[in-house]
C-alpha cells in the first residue's frame, strides 16, 4: 500500500479498455505514511466522501490505509449500507444511487478476502452499470496481486448479470493479472454492449479475441440484447453488417461464421432473437456449394422456425429444388414439415413447390405425395382441395400400397371434399360418410379436495422454497395456514427455520413493504419482528376510495389478510385461519367453517375481521348443507357464528350488475374504446359495507358505477382473484370484465388466468360469465383465447354455458370492432376441433344473423363463416340463420362469399339429411 499525508482526492480516468489510471493531488499521490490517529482520520474522510456519494474521491482515500485501517472502515461502510437498504436515505432516490457507487468502491478496496470481494461487487443492491463505477473499482483494488485478480475476474465472469453490468472491471481484472478466461455469456454480452458506437469495426479489429468472442455470442442459447436492435444496415452500429467486413478481410472465418448462424436458426426461438442471424446469412450470401452442404439445416428451419425465416429457408430449398439438387427425400421431409404450419402463405408455396417437382420428375410421387396428405388436416379447405388435386393428378404413377395410404388419410378432410375423396380413391376410402354425430366435450371437472397444511416445520420450509405459491393459489393457502398454525405451537422453532431457509432476501428489508403486502413473505417478516407496527396497522385498516378499480379491489382483499396475519402470527390471537379452502376453486364448506368457528369460541379467540370476511366470501351458501350449517352456526351464541348463520341464509349475499355505455368517439388504435365503457356496479349491501373490514366494502356496493381505466398494469397476483369470490362466480366475472377489456382491444396479456378456476366454481351463473367468455375468445393474447376456450368447454361439460347468449354477446362486440373476427375464429376453431363441434355451432348460429346483414360487410367474417361451416359438416345441424341466403346468393369468390355458400349448403344437406330419416 502507499503511505501518504496529504489531503487532496484523487480522481480516476479510464481507457476505455478497462485499463485505469489514477491521478492524486494529495494522499495517493504523496505517498507519506500515516499514523494511528491519521489512520483515523482518513477513515472518517473516506466514510464522509461515501456518505457524499463521491465515489471518484473514495481511490485515492484508500491508498494511506492500512489493513486494519481498512477493516475499520470496512465495518461502518456495512453499517451504511444497511442504512440505505433500509431507507434511511432513499430521499430523494438520487442520493441514495450516489452512495451505493461509493460503497460499491469503497467496499472493493476494504475487503481483503476474494470471496468476500466477488460477493460486494456482484450484490444486487450495489451493483451498477456505470462504466466509471467499474474502473474506480479497479482503481480501489490497484495493490492486489495478479493471482488475486485472475481469481476475482474468474468469480465475477461466471455471474451473467455481473459479469455483464461490470465488464470493464472484470476485463480490467483480466488484463492486470494477464489471465484471459474462457468467455461466459455475461462476458461477451457486455463486451458487445461495450464495444456497440460507432467505432465498431475498428474495435473488432484491434482486439485480438474477437473471432473467439463473436464464435461465442453467436452460439450464446439468447441472442446479446444489442444484436436485436433494430439499426439501419448503413449505420456504423450495424453488427451483421461490421461482421460481414470483418469475414471479407479474413479475420473471421467464413465458414465457421455460417455454421453458428445456420445454427442458431436451427436451435430457433422468437423472431425477434433470430434476425440478427438471419440478417448474417442473407449478407455472407452462401453459395450453391454452401447451401447444399446445409439442406437439413435449411429443413429442418423451413419446418419449426418462426415464419419470416422459414420462408428464407423455403425459398432456399426452392432455389436447390429448382437446380435439380434438392433430393426427393429431403423434399419429402420438408414438404410434412412446412404442411403441418398454419401459415397459408407457406403451405401453399409448398404445394406449388411439390407440384413443380412431380410435373418435371413424376416418378417422385410415390416419396411425396404422402407428405402432402399433411394438408388434409388443414383448417383452410381451399388448402385441402389444392392438396386433393395435387393427389389426384398424381395418384395414378403410386404403387397399391402407396394408394391405400393416401386413402386412410383422406379421413382427415372436411366433409364438404368427401364425394371428390370418393370419386378418387373409391371402395379404399376408410370411413362411413354418414356416421352418427356425437358430441364431445370434456368430463366434468371433479372437485378436488384441499390437503392438509404442513405439519412440521421441515415440511412448511420445503413448502415455502420450492411450491410456486404465487401461481397456485391453493398451494398459497396451504402454506400461510401452516405457517400461521406451526408458529402459533412452536414460533422460535420457525423462527429459526425461516432464518436459516432465507439467510439474506430482500424481504428482509422492512422498507421493501409498501401499501402492497407482496406475497406471504410480509408475514414472514412479521414473524421474525422486522415490521414496524404502525406500518402493520396501516396495512390492517387500508381500504379503497370510490374510485378505486377492481384490480386494486382484488388484490387488497389478499393485502389486508397478508397485513392482518403479519400483525397477528405467532400470537394466541391467531392459531388457524378460518378462510383456508377446502376445495380447489377457493370454496369452503359450510359445516368446515361452523367447525372452525366452534374452535375459536372454545379457545376463547376472537376470529380476526379480514380472515373472517374471506370465509364468508368463500363459504358455499348454495351447498346442500348449508341450512343446517346455519342452524349450528347460530346456535354457537358467538357473533361470528350469527354472522355466519345470516349470510348462509342469504341468497343474494353478492351480486353485481353490468352495463355498457354508448359509444361517442372514435376507438383509438393502441388503447381501444371499450374499457371506457364498461359499468360494473356491485350491488348495495349495508352489511357488508358496515360489518366488514374496508378493503372489503367495495363488494357492498362502495365503488361507483362508472367506465376506470386501471393504471396498474399486469398484477403477479391475477391467478388469486377467483378465489376472492368463489361462491359468486358472476360477480367475480363482472370484476374481471375492466382487466379483460384491456387484452381485447389493448396489448395487455393475462387477465383470463381466473377464467379457469371461475368456471369450476359454484354458483349462479348470470350475464357477467357470458360476457368474459366473449372477451376471452376475442382477446389479442393466444394464450389468453386459448384459457377461454378451455373455460366455455368446462362450463360446456357442467351444462352451465348459455351458448347462445353467448353469441348474443359476441355479435354486438364484433359488430362495433371491439372482437376482431379472426381472433374469435381461431378460438372457435380451436374448440371445435375438441370434439365440440355441435357447441360452437350453437354460440356462432346465434352471432351470425345480426353479422350477416349488416350494411357493410364485416372485415374477416369469412373465417368465422369457415369454422361454422366446418361445424355444421361434422354435426349436421340444419337451421339456417337470417342473411345468410342473401350473401351465399351474391357474386364473386371472396373468402366470405365462398364460405357463406358453404355454410348453407351444408345447412341444407343437414336439412335434406334429416328429412330423408323421417321418411
Amino acid at each position: 500500500m502507499a503511505d501518504g499525508t496529504g489531503t487532496g482526492a484523487g480522481t480516476t480516468t479510464g481507457d476505455g479498455t478497462g485499463g485505469d489510471t489514477t491521478v492524486g493531488t494529495g494522499a495517493g499521490a504523496a505517498g507519506g505514511a500515516v499514523g494511528v490517529a491519521g489512520a483515523d482520520s482518513w477513515v472518517e474522510r473516506l466514510l464522509a466522501a461515501v456518505r457524499a456519494g463521491r465515489a471518484a474521491d473514495v481511490p485515492a482515500l484508500l491508498e494511506p490505509l492500512d489493513d486494519a485501517a481498512r477493516k475499520t472502515a470496512l465495518a461502518q461502510l456495512k453499517e451504511l449500507r444497511a442504512e440505505v437498504d433500509a431507507g434511511k436515505w432513499a430521499a430523494p432516490a438520487s442520493v441514495a444511487n450516489r452512495i451505493r457507487g461509493a460503497l460499491y468502491v469503497a467496499g472493493a478496496g476494504c475487503l481483503p478476502g476474494v470471496a468476500a470481494a466477488a460477493s460486494w461487487l456482484g450484490a444486487r443492491d450495489l451493483l451498477t452499470r456505470s462504466a466509471d463505477g467499474g474502473r474506480l473499482a479497479l482503481s480501489a483494488l490497484g495493490d492486489r496481486g495478479p493471482e488475486w485478480a485472475a481469481d476475482l475476474a474468474g468469480r465475477l465472469a461466471k455471474r451473467r448479470a455481473v459479469a455483464e453490468a461490470a465488464y470493464p472491471l472484470v476485463h480490467g481484472l483480466m488484463v492486470r493479472s494477464g489471465h484471459l478466461a474462457a468467455p461466459t455469456d455475461g462476458y461477451v454480452a457486455g463486451w458487445i454492449r461495450h464495444i456497440s458506437d460507432d467505432r465498431l469495426v475498428e474495435r473488432l479489429r484491434e482486439d485480438p479475441r474477437t473471432p473467439v468472442l463473436v464464435a461465442h455470442a453467436l452460439a450464446m442459447a439468447a441472442t446479446p440484447e444489442p444484436f436485436t436492435r433494430t439499426v439501419r444496415p448503413g449505420s456504423p452500429r450495424h453488427w451483421p453488417t461490421a461482421l460481414r467486413t470483418l469475414v471479407t478481410e479474413g479475420a473471421l472465418d467464413r465458414a465457421r461464421v455460417l455454421d453458428l448462424c445456420v445454427s442458431r436458426l436451427v436451435r430457433g426461438g422468437p423472431a425477434r432473437d433470430l434476425r440478427f442471424p438471419l440478417d448474417m446469412v442473407r449478407l455472407l450470401d452462401p453459395g450453391a456449394e454452401e447451401l447444399r452442404e446445409r439442406i437439413p439445416d435449411w429443413v429442418g428451419i423451413a419446418s419449426d422456425a418462426p415464419s419470416s425465416v422459414a420462408g428464407y429457408a423455403q425459398d432456399v430449398l426452392a432455389e436447390l429444388a429448382a437446380a435439380g439438387a434438392l433430393p426427393v427425400a429431403a423434399l419429402a421431409e420438408m414438404t410434412a414439415g412446412v404442411l403441418f404450419r398454419t401459415e397459408k402463405k407457406l403451405v401453399r408455396a409448398q404445394l406449388a413447390l411439390v407440384g413443380r417437382v412431380l410435373t418435371r420428375e413424376p416418378g417422385a410421387a410415390g416419396a411425396l405425395l404422402p407428405a402432402v396428405t399433411e394438408a388434409f388436416g388443414n383448417e383452410d379447405t381451399s388448402v385441402q382441395e389444392r392438396a386433393l388435386k395435387l393427389v389426384g393428378r398424381h395418384l395414378p404413377a403410386v404403387e397399391p400400397e402407396v394408394r391405400r395410404e393416401l386413402a386412410e388419410t383422406a379421413g382427415l378432410l372436411s366433409p364438404t371434399h368427401r364425394k371428390a375423396a370418393e370419386a378418387l380413391f373409391g371402395d379404399a376410402l376408410e370411413g362411413p360418410a354418414g356416421a352418427a354425430y356425437e358430441e364431445i366435450l370434456p368430463p366434468v371437472p371433479e372437485r378436488q379436495q384441499v390437503g392438509p397444511p404442513a405439519t412440521t416445520v421441515e415440511a412448511l420450509m420445503e413448502q415455502l422454497v420450492v411450491e410456486r405459491l404465487s401461481e397456485d393459489p391453493v398451494a398459497f393457502e396451504r402454506a400461510l395456514d401452516g405457517l400461521v398454525r406451526l408458529a402459533h405451537r412452536d414460533r422460535t422453532a420457525v423462527v429459526e427455520a425461516v432464518r436459516e431457509t432465507f439467510p439474506r432476501t430482500e424481504w428482509q428489508d422492512a422498507s421493501s413493504f409498501t401499501d402492497r403486502a407482496q406475497g406471504i413473505e410480509v408475514v414472514l417478516a412479521g414473524l421474525l419482528g422486522l415490521l414496524d407496527q404502525a406500518r402493520v396497522e396501516l396495512g390492517r385498516a387500508r381500504g379503497h376510495g370510490a374510485d378505486s378499480c377492481f384490480h386494486e379491489a382484488l388484490s387488497g382483499v389478499l393485502d389486508v389478510r397478508l397485513w392482518e396475519a403479519a400483525g397477528l402470527i405467532g400470537t394466541g390471537a391467531l392459531p388457524f385461519l378460518l378462510a383456508t379452502p377446502t376445495w380447489h376453486t377457493g370454496g369452503i364448506d359450510p359445516p368446515v367453517l361452523v367447525e372452525r368457528l366452534r374452535a375459536c369460541r372454545d379457545a376463547g379467540v376472537e376470529p380476526a375481521p379480514a380472515d373472517l370476511a374471506q370465509a364468508l366470501l368463500r363459504v358455499l351458501r348454495r351447498d346442500p348443507s348449508a341450512g343446517r350449517a346455519a342452524e349450528e352456526a347460530a346456535a354457537l351464541g358467538t357473533p361470528a357464528g350469527r354472522g355466519l348463520a345470516a349470510w348462509l341464509r342469504e341468497e343474494d349475499a353478492v351480486a353485481a350488475s353490468v352495463r355498457f355505455l354508448a359509444p361517442d368517439r372514435e376507438p383509438s388504435p393502441v388503447t381501444g374504446w371499450l374499457i371506457d365503457r364498461i359499468v360494473v356496479d356491485v350491488g348495495d349491501r349495508a352489511t357488508v359495507r358496515e360489518e366488514f373490514p374496508p378493503a372489503f366494502g367495495w363488494v357492498g356496493g362502495a365503488l361507483e358505477a362508472v367506465p376506470r381505466r386501471c393504471h396498474h398494469g399486469e398484477d403477479g397476483r391475477r391467478a388469486q382473484w377467483a378465489t376472492v369470490l368463489p361462491a359468486d362466480p358472476d360477480v367475480l366475472a363482472a370484476c374481471l370484465l375492466p382487466s379483460l377489456a384491456g387484452c381485447v382491444d389493448g396489448s395487455a396479456r393475462g387477465a383470463t388466468e381466473p377464467l379457469t378456476t371461475l368456471a369450476e366454481a359454484e354458483g349462479p351463473v348470470g350475464r357477467a360469465v357470458p360476457l368474459v367468455l366473449a372477451f376471452g375468445l376475442g382477446c389479442v393474447d393466444a394464450d389468453d383465447r386459448l384459457r377461454a376456450v378451455d373455460a366455455m368447454l368446462v362450463l360446456a361439460s357442467r351444462g352451465e354455458l348459455n351458448a347462445r347468449r353467448l353469441g348474443t354477446e359476441l355479435a354486438w362486440l364484433v359488430a362495433e370492432g371491439s372482437v376482431k373476427p379472426n381472433r374469435l375464429a381461431d378460438a372457435a376453431r380451436t374448440a371445435a376441433a375438441t370434439g365440440a363441434y355441435g357447441t360452437v355451432w350453437t354460440v356462432l348460429s346465434a352471432m351470425l344473423p345480426g353479422l350477416l346483414s349488416a350494411a357493410m360487410p364485416v372485415r374477416g367474417l369469412g373465417e368465422v363463416l369457415a369454422v361454422a361451416a366446418d361445424c355444421v359438416e361434422r354435426c349436421g345441424a340444419r337451421d339456417e340463420p337470417a342473411g345468410l341466403d342473401a350473401l351465399a346468393s351474391g357474386r364473386g369468390s371472396t373468402r366470405l362469399v365462398v364460405q357463406a355458400r358453404r355454410l348453407r349448403n351444408a345447412l341444407r344437406q343437414g336439412a335434406d339429411q334429416s328429412l330423408a330419416e323421417t321418411a
